[in-house]
């Protein structure tokens, strides 16, 4: 019993973290319908400002600050300098973001390096604890805390905010909102840099999670977000989060008991999802 306590605390935190991309990856698709291929090299971005900062000052909450700040600007300029030019242009919008993320990639590699660079967890979020046979690690509850606080945060301003009501009618309306006054243009600018943000923390707190960073990171969690948001069903958030919790637990218990698996058990299930229900799991179908 005590090793499905585990794994489950395990996919759990794995969850939190792909939550952290997806969500962001959500809101810039799903609402924004921007196909954002950049996203993964935003995590990277985040992991690296992350470790630089931490090394240099010993302090790991700067290091996130760090992190955050610095892919939010990362993602205003990507959204003012190129993404700008293609909404509604979804083959230009993929062309540009991959263009962008082999481009920031390859920056990455040129400033740090392309081997991995070691980095360990602050001692308040190093250990253990043992109970009832079950070993939990502190690092890995930090990381389902922050992914409930952050989806609570996020589903109130979607859901409950000014923001969010704007956002979703310049979705919708863009030349409507505009005329009542309000710039729909840097509304859509800082949804993009927010949701960049949150692919900058996610790429700070999996570092020291599995104790260095590298460049390949990004493309790899990037797939996994966008697992995340078909699985979910595009532009529903709580089906991001939903799925994200689905894919962490089940990544969990693959990885464990049937290890062969665990790198395609993940494109497997988006198969069979896209197959048998392609509005995602917990998204509603569109009739036509």
């Amino acid at each position: 019993m005590d090793i499905f306590l585990t794994l489950i605390i395990n996919g759990l935190s794995e969850g939190a973290l792909i939550f952290l991309m997806a969500s962001g990856l959500s809101i810039i698709c799903g609402l924004m319908g921007v196909v954002n291929f950049s996203h993964g090299t935003l995590f990277i971005w985040g992991g690296y400002v992350f470790v630089w900062i931490y090394k240099m000052t010993n302090s790991f909450i700067l290091g996130i600050l760090a992190a955050v700040v610095s892919v939010f600007i990362l993602g205003i300029i990507f959204e003012r300098f190129f993404v700008n030019k293609v909404y509604g242009n979804a083959p230009a919008q993929i062309l540009i973001t991959l263009g962008i993320q082999i481009v920031f990639t390859d920056l990455v590699r040129l400033f740090w390096g392309a081997t991995p660079i070691a980095i360990g967890r602050p001692s308040y979020l190093a250990g253990t604890t043992i109970i009832a046979g079950v070993t939990i690690v502190h690092y890995r509850i930090f990381l389902i805390a922050v992914g409930l606080i952050i989806a609570l945060a996020v589903g109130y301003m979607l859901n409950h905010s000014k923001a969010g009501m704007v956002i979703r009618a310049g979705v919708q309306r863009p030349d409507m909102v505009q005329a009542l006054g309000i710039n729909i243009k840097l509304y859509f600018t800082l949804v993009f840099a927010a949701g960049a943000a949150l692919a900058g923390l996610g790429g700070a707190l999996y570092a020291p999670l599995v104790g260095n960073v590298v460049s390949t990171a990004g493309a790899y969690n990037q797939i996994l977000a966008f697992i995340v948001v078909v699985i979910g069903g595009l532009g529903n958030f709580v089906g991001t989060a939903k799925g994200c919790i689905f894919l962490g637990i089940m990544g969990s218990f693959v990885a464990w008991f049937a290890p062969p698996l665990a790198v395609v058990a993940n494109v497997g299930l988006m198969a069979i999802v896209l197959a048998l229900k392609p509005e995602g799991l917990f998204g509603r179908a569109v009739k036509k």
